[in-house]
């Protein structure tokens, strides 16, 4: 196989991202994309020059001649859609997180392995070219020994309505977002062990959209004496803000993934896809210049191609997604009960993360 034949499952706004990125790479072929709304899918298509479109993803996994996906479905569905593909044959990239449930989370795990097809979790700061350069300063020694790693991401709120539903999504802003602060603070420090989660969260901005967290904080203790703190809104207002500090004791550093390499832009009527969320770009902004390639999503899609021709193995795992979910877990259940959780951990029988918070 020198070239991989892909399916788009899913033609939202992360879809969007993941095409863009897979037709910049001369080694993927986009050949089919899938939504069940009606005519969707065609529209998709249509904009970025695929050729198939389709109501159901089962027609992509039918096809012999396609030999992975991209999973950007809401969370909900993120179980059935991958235990399918594993099924039938096909690797993946299950964008984050993971699952909407460790249980759900633990199922498609099981299918990939039965099924002994690769799967790639959909974690693109580790790909960012601005974060890559902070984790080769930690390994260069120019931090020295690091005890300190934040990370933020934040805006006022996501881009689709399935995200207030808690039964679609499992959580709030820290199930959304704080999967990004949390696997970015794991992979610059080279996974250690946690140690303890202590977590506070609340519902300040959209008491009437959704019953989850809109800004939630978490602390995570790990076993080599760092700290981590993920922040997360949906409350911020302003436009997205990305960025982390990393602390060490010779020397520090700090990245922006916004601000840092937009364009001071001012508009009385705002532009691009931020005027569909009520003209978010209003005002003052930070017009984002190549956002895909700044937040790494082209790095992301050629790993995962690599990955899939068998170059590379899965730099971020299926693995990675539910530890990642476990300490979600944790700080819902921190959060809910106004105590730090110890590990090792096992989480509570619940439904959904969320439900360790709102049911405290």
């Amino acid at each position: 196989m020198d070239k991989v034949r892909l399916g788009i499952i899913g033609s939202g706004f992360i879809s969007n991202l993941h095409v863009n990125s897979l037709q910049r790479l001369p080694e993927a072929e986009v050949v089919a994309v899938a939504s069940p709304t009606p005519g969707k899918a065609r529209a998709f298509a249509d904009e970025h020059g695929i050729p198939d479109a389709y109501e159901s993803y089962e027609a992509i996994l039918k096809r012999d001649d396609i030999d992975a996906i991209t999973v950007g479905v809401p969370n909900d569905l993120h179980e059935e859609v991958v235990v399918a593909a594993a099924q039938a044959g096909k690797h993946v990239l299950c964008d984050k997180p993971l699952a909407r449930s460790l249980p759900e989370g633990e199922r498609m795990m099981a299918a990939v392995h039965a099924a002994g097809v690769k799967l790639v979790y959909g974690e693109m700061l580790c790909f960012a070219p601005k974060y890559v350069r902070a984790k080769k300063l930690i390994q260069e020694g120019a931090l020295g020994k690091v005890f300190l790693v934040k990370q933020n991401e934040e805006h006022d709120g996501p881009h689709s309505p399935w995200f207030w539903d808690v039964n679609r999504s499992g959580g709030g802003a820290l199930l959304d977002m704080g999967c990004h602060s949390i696997e970015f603070a794991r992979w610059i420090l080279d996974r250690p062990q946690v140690r303890s989660v202590q977590a506070t969260m609340g519902r300040f901005m959209h008491p009437e959209k959704t019953r989850a967290e809109d800004h939630s904080i978490v602390v995570i203790e790990f076993e080599n004496d760092v700290i981590a703190i993920a922040e997360n809104s949906w409350a911020k207002t302003g436009g997205l803000d990305d960025r982390c500090e990393i602390y060490g004791t010779l020397g520090n550093t700090r990245a922006d993934l916004v601000q840092g390499v937009g364009l001071r832009t001012h508009s009385k009527v705002g532009y691009g896809y931020a005027v569909e969320k009520a003209g978010s770009t209003v005002g003052w902004s930070f017009t984002g210049f190549e956002e895909e390639w700044t937040h790494g999503f082209p790095q992301e899609m050629q790993h995962f191609v690599n990955v899939v021709l068998g170059r590379e193995e899965p730099m971020e795992t299926g693995e990675d997604g539910l530890e990642v979910l476990r300490i979600i877990y944790a700080a819902y259940q921190s959060a809910g009960e106004g105590r730090r959780i110890e590990w090792p951990y096992t989480p509570p029988d619940v439904e959904k993360p969320v439900d360790l918070w709102l049911n405290a």
